[in-house]
């Protein structure tokens, strides 16, 4: 029987949020209510479409072209879903859709895997803007198990810039690789591990690791298997 790897010491947690803390496909159930048989293909389409767009605005940005923040292309990546599919909305029903992202579910386990990662401190460092991420964090009751909220407009640039995670690494001055990254992205997780922080990556879906970087340091299914895989927190001075 193979040996159990050995824990992991890191001194602050950094979590992505969509997909990670939020489940993003909490908005299939009003999207399917808003298009009868086509909410799951609609959610898909919508968060496919949404991440290529933050991919494509950090690599078009100019003085002429500037990067669109969060809001504005989930809110575009929903029409080109929308008109891909073939569904005609009302502008209230749009509406109501993007605006779901302020209410996202957290997954069942966060809650309780937030609260054993403590004393360490625990950040989420998000493609979201501020206005969008803090009503979501208060929404769902997490702002008791987070002790702040960073978004990639400070850096002017979408994940998986190095200059976003240098976000995290500047606030929370501790040594880089003693910084833990958490993302259900496989692609956030390798380029947070290219950064230098040691990389978890949630693999929910059983999928395979990419090839095109440094690979995540431990791969897990759920957040729930991560408080077990790191070193005891040192106990506060």
């Amino acid at each position: 029987m193979p040996e159990a790897p050995a824990p992991l010491t890191v001194d602050a947690l950094v979590f992505d949020a969509y997909g990670t803390l939020f489940d993003v496909h909490t908005v299939a159930t009003l999207a399917e209510a808003l298009a009868p048989g086509r909410g799951a293909a609609l959610s898909q389409s919508w968060r496919s479409k949404q991440l290529e767009y933050t991919w494509l605005s950090s690599l078009m940005a100019t003085p002429v072209w500037p990067r669109r923040d969060f809001a504005t292309l989930t809110a575009q990546a929903l029409d080109y879903a929308l008109e891909a599919l073939g569904i005609a909305l009302a502008p209230a029903a749009r509406t109501r859709l993007c605006d779901a992202y302020l209410t996202l579910s957290p997954f069942p386990d966060v809650p309780a895997a937030l609260a054993a990662l403590a004393p360490r401190p625990r950040w989420i460092l998000s493609n979201g803007t501020l206005a969008m991420l803090t009503p979501l964090v208060r929404h769902a009751g997490l702002d008791a198990h987070l002790d702040g909220v960073l978004s990639v407009d400070a850096a002017g640039a979408y994940k998986p810039s190095p200059a976003v995670y240098r976000l995290a690494a500047d606030r929370l001055r501790v040594p880089v690789a003693r910084i833990g990254f958490v993302s259900s992205n496989g692609w956030d997780a390798i380029g947070a591990k290219a950064f230098g922080f040691t990389s978890f990556w949630i693999n929910r879906a059983a999928a395979p690791v990419d090839r095109h970087g440094p690979a995540p340091d431990r791969i897990i299914a759920t957040l729930a298997e991560l408080p077990p895989l790191l070193a005891p927190a040192p106990a506060p001075r």
